[in-house]
């Protein structure tokens, strides 16, 4: 029998539930807790694409030093759903902690002999205290989180109160769900004290971070970003942040006097509308955008082309789930890189943001207005499911009343007055970028025909191979432009000369980041990337052509990031070694850990570059 794992405040705790049984309310209410006594936690909620009646799962990690990805493993395991018990067994580390309903007597065979059992009889507190079937299946989940509560030595006072706050406007819940609360406590407290080596004691590391999702972050971040126009049309994953875009609209875009919305959200009959409705708002000078997944996206593909050629602002989110085709709808991938890279038909490349966190969500929402007006082309802001559905602990968010909008090049009525040329295409100081006009701006100069043909740099119709090609190269222009605008790749160099650096960028970096410090813990050496957007800055191909391998960790099959590398830096592909994970959850650090290890393990080559003494 391995040792019974012992830590405080560093742990995993996986809840096993059925969709539609109540548990999240309760799962979450744990963490929350957590977080109230000052231990920072990250949670993933794993669930299926159906209303209810499949497997559901919420895992919290507990870390008191900080980690906010994946780690991998259980060390805690509440397995509610029969259906899954083996499977959750088999998931708890050796040493670790099975608690679960002993209503009911198991076989042996059901158990293992490397974990620590602790049974508590949820169904039987429940049906002796309450007589209907919905109240004894919801407040059971009330019952388990007071008697983790206790096992874990938590603090019962601040779940009394979380409850409290939960139900705050339906009092009349407040009473059963803290009695619950109680009944758990008090039959840990009299029947099995001593029983668990996991704890969570009181700390200050979680500080001032707030706990926020990443669609609700990014949402209020468009709001920042002077967005006033949302077009969209349902889609898992990305709904919640249409309605948190509307949530915070009728908080902070409505007059204070007339009481009238100074916004519009549109849910379109498809996402090809929505896409359409967004760039006729940015034609017209509105700040607009999308929501969608990878499914919208290529649905949107011939409007994207438009905004690209025609050049005109447009903003879409993508959070991205598993593909392709209906795929995973309720799983994360990274899986859309290439797709929105090169959205649209012919030769066509776009500003592609890659934020790491809620953080950033809400940084590169507000930015990617400001790069769609200055660039006069449609912005794409990749989030994914882990990001945009799940609670991240993060920076407070910075909003400052005294931000201005960089709307770009814009010829305004005095300029057209004052005899300005205005060639809509035409390019007057080499950065690609030519200026536009409003509509109404002047009453008889500055109009122009907006059209998807070619035409000449005066927006006149033309098929000449010339006119054609200069404002391909033209465009080719604008996207070098690009690249000194765009966020910046985040780089950290190795205590120690190496040979080896690894690329990373999105929600990878969580997980990342406690691989990291794993990795440098067994001597390993590594130069570190993170790439926040596309087109690359030239540090990014710096960063790979100073390596003698790189690898690159990415959540998808096919190695998008890798393959984007390859095609715009012109660089050999033997450079690169993949690390993939695309099972439809999170990365972990134990993987990445594991694979960076075993991979420079095999090659036999030392992690650190020699230096002549």
């Amino acid at each position: 029998m391995p040792k019974p794992i012992e830590a405080t405040n560093d742990f995993v705790i996986k809840f096993a539930n059925v969709n539609g049984s109540g548990s999240a309310s309760a799962n979450e209410l744990f963490a929350r807790a957590t977080l109230r006594m000052g231990v920072p936690v990250a949670t993933r909620n794993i669930f299926p694409s159906n209303i209810q009646g499949l497997p559901t799962w919420y895992e919290v990690r507990v870390s008191g030093e900080g980690w906010i990805g994946r780690r991998g493993g259980v060390d805690l395991m509440v397995p509610m759903n029969p259906q899954t018990w083996d499977k959750d067994v088999a998931s708890i580390d050796p040493g670790g902690y099975l608690f679960y309903d002993s209503t009911k007597p198991l076989p042996l065979s059901k158990f293992r002999d490397d974990i620590n059992v602790i049974g508590v009889p949820l169904t039987e507190i429940a049906n002796k205290r309450w007589e209907l079937p919905r109240d004894r299946q919801l407040l059971k989940n009330m019952v388990y989180v007071g008697a983790l509560g206790e096992l874990l030595d938590m603090d019962h006072d601040v779940l009394v109160r979380l409850v409290s706050e939960q139900y705050a406007g339906k009092d009349r819940l407040i009473k059963p769900n803290t009695e619950a609360l109680g009944l758990g406590r008090d039959y840990v407290r009299h029947n099995l004290k001593n029983m668990c080596g996991l704890s969570v004691k009181r700390s200050e590391k979680v500080g001032d971070q707030i706990f926020i999702d990443g669609n609700d972050a990014a949402a209020l971040g468009c709001v920042y970003g002077g967005a006033t126009i949302a077009a969209w049309y349902p889609i898992t994953p990305s709904t919640s942040m249409a309605e948190a875009f509307a949530k915070h609209c009728k908080k902070l875009r409505v007059d204070p006097e007339t009481k009238k919305n100074r916004f519009a959200i549109i849910q379109s009959e498809d996402e090809l509308s929505a896409i359409g409705s967004v760039i006729g708002a940015g034609w017209n000078g509105a700040r607009a955008f999308t929501a969608t997944s990878g499914p919208g996206i290529s649905l949107m593909q011939e409007f994207l082309g438009l905004s690209y050629f025609a050049e005109i602002p447009a903003v879409i989110f993508d959070i991205q789930r598993g593909g392709p085709s209906t795929g995973m709808p309720t799983r994360t991938q990274q899986s859309d890189l290439k797709i929105c890279a090169y959205a649209g038909h012919g030769d066509t490349k776009h500003v592609v943001l890659l934020p790491e966190d809620p953080g950033e969500a809400f940084d590169f929402a507000a930015q990617s207005f400001d790069l769609a007006d200055r660039l006069q082309s449609p912005i794409f802001v990749l989030l994914d499911l882990d990001i945009g559905m799940n609670d991240w602990l993060t920076k407070p968010l910075k909003w400052d009343d005294a931000r201005e909008l960089d709307r770009g090049k814009v010829m305004t009525f005095e300029d057209l007055e004052a005899g300005k040329e205005f060639g809509r295409y035409l390019d007057v100081d080499g950065d690609g970028i030519p200026y536009r006009t409003l509509p109404g701006t002047h009453p008889t100069k500055g109009a122009y025909f907006t059209r998807g043909t070619s035409r000449n740099r005066y927006a006149k119709y033309s098929e000449e191979g010339v006119d054609y090609v200069d404002n391909m190269q033209r465009l080719l222009r604008k996207l070098d432009t690009a690249k000194r605008l765009v966020p910046a790749p985040v780089i950290r160099t190795a205590d120690q000369p190496t040979r080896y650096g690894v690329i990373y960028f999105g929600s990878t970096s969580a997980a990342m980041e406690e691989a990291l410090a794993k990795l440098d813990a067994q001597g390993i050496n590594l130069d570190t990337m993170r790439i926040r957007a596309f087109p690359f800055a030239d540090e990014v191909i710096d960063f790979v052509n100073h390596h003698d391998q790189v690898f690159v960790v990415e959540q998808n099959r096919d190695a998008q990031m890798r393959m984007l590398l390859v095609n715009e830096g012109a660089i050999d592909p033997a450079r690169f070694i993949s690390i993939l994970h695309y099972d439809g959850t999170p990365i972990t650090a134990r993987f990445i850990t594991k694979e960076i290890a075993e991979r420079l393990k095999a090659f036999g080559k030392p992690t650190r570059r020699k230096v002549a003494l």
